[in-house]
């Protein structure tokens, strides 16, 4: 199956762009046909078929999302903090759907590129010319023994990727600073949504230590599943400067392989370049941990992820990395968590996906070839205390990528001004600019 046969799909047309003196803004693209199906209502979904609708003349757009809430999940680790209340990170779906998308409230199930078909929990099917897939990923519990979704909590083990988790996280956070202890902190050994969110719970919690005056009581200790705490130049030295000066134990190479909620045991293996070294166990007053990620099982199973590579173990959808169209199927592109591409899985990566997905869609549509290339931007604004951040900022390359004008300022430290912007910008950016496609 080549490119050619599915170009034939769509009818060129002409793509205006006016600017104005608030900024640029996309007029309709004329003559542009296509039934487009959009399976995933998160921050990728909602925001690119916000695009689309102000690029397409009379489009034909259908969403599949079962979610009744819009989350700003960057905003989990905030809630486990004590920063946000719940209520402050989610919006009816309903007001974050464009309006003229059909919102199909259901799961997908199966999915046929071939047949280019999908399949929801209610057995309905909806046939697609061009494919939008971004469902996310999933967070795979079973993978971590002795401990479920409906468990978080027991035995004061917290994950904050998850709602419920992170609201269950704080007051148990704060009751452990205040009565003292061995806090665990860790990540994952799969690809996750944000790498820098069990970084910053663990750092918050220290901090917090130390302004309630009981860091001297407490034992902070962080297990890293990489071989490093981080893997960016400009950012990895003060990062580790930071774990040192506030005496956080880190350990690599080290994950979780299960939890005795009872016992309060973390049963961890060092693991070097996939061999088990040993398995040793940890006994903890606090845990934060993160379960093994994925993408979702009816995406594994529909033959549109990599097969083999780092990429195909969860299952990720193959991708070009720069331009997101899907290698075999080319009227399928992909942005998002769900992405089989090697950068980070962060909204912010999202909000620099999007125009070029959304463009090389229309192309694609006109018969013509995708040209926007997406140069692996992700930022990671690691939180090192209650006012600071390390805002990072990088491509493909791991090499810095600094955006924001903070010229200035050495990106390499933490900065206050990255707090403001995490704190009091970022979230009503999501919701007020990005998911109206305007960012």
């Amino acid at each position: 199956m080549n490119r050619r046969t599915f170009l034939k799909a769509g009818i060129g047309g002409t793509a205006i762009v006016a600017v104005g003196t608030s900024g640029y803004h996309f007029l309709h693209t004329e003559d542009v046909h296509g039934k487009i199906l959009i399976i995933g209502g998160g921050a990728a979904g909602c925001s690119f078929a916000a695009r689309l609708m102000r690029r397409i003349k009379d489009p034909d757009i259908t969403l599949i999302d079962p979610s009744d809430r819009q989350y700003y999940q960057p905003g989990f680790t905030f809630i486990a903090s004590g920063i946000f209340r719940p209520d402050e990170v989610w919006k009816p779906q309903q007001e974050c759907i464009p309006q003229g998308v059909k919102w199909v409230k259901d799961h997908v199930v199966a999915l046929d590129p071939v047949a280019q078909k999908a399949r929801t929990a209610s057995g309905e099917e909806y046939a697609y010319d061009f494919l939008v897939l971004t469902p996310g990923l999933q967070l795979d519990w079973d993978k971590v023994e002795g401990i479920s979704r409906d468990t978080l909590g027991d035995g004061n083990a917290h994950c904050i990727y998850d709602f419920q988790g992170a609201q269950r996280t704080w007051p148990a956070l704060e009751a452990f600073v205040k009565k003292g202890g061995h806090g665990i902190f860790t990540d994952t050994y799969t690809k996750h949504k944000c790498g820098g969110a069990p970084k910053k719970i663990c750092l918050l919690g220290e901090h917090l230590a130390r302004q309630k005056g009981t860091r001297d009581h407490l034992q902070f200790d962080y297990f890293c599943s990489e071989k490093a705490l981080y893997d960016v130049p400009l950012y990895t030295p003060r990062l580790l400067e930071i774990y040192d000066e506030r005496g956080i134990n880190l350990q690599v190479n080290t994950r979780v392989k299960g939890i005795d909620t009872q016992a309060k045991k973390v049963h961890l293996q060092r693991v070097v370049e996939g061999e088990v070294q040993d398995t040793f166990v940890e006994d903890y007053d606090f845990l934060s941990f993160v379960p093994p990620q994925s993408a979702p099982d009816f995406v594994k199973e529909s033959g549109l992820s990599w097969t083999e590579g780092k990429l195909a173990k969860g299952g990720w959808v193959m991708v070009d990395k720069e331009t997101l169209v899907h290698q075999t199927y080319p009227n399928v592109v992909s942005l998002g968590d769900v992405a089989g591409i090697p950068t980070s899985k962060t909204s912010s990566a999202v909000r620099i996906q999007l125009p070029v997905a959304v463009e090389n869609l229309i192309s694609l549509m006109q018969g013509k070839e995708p040209t926007r290339h997406y140069n692996g931007y992700a930022c990671c604004p690691i939180v090192t205390d209650y006012g600071h951040v390390l805002l990072c900022e990088f491509d493909y390359n791991k090499d810095a990528d600094i955006t924001f004008p903070f010229s200035l300022l050495d990106m390499s430290k933490e900065q206050h001004v990255g707090w403001l912007l995490k704190k009091y910008f970022l979230k009503p950016m999501f919701f007020h600019a990005m998911l109206r496609g305007w960012m």
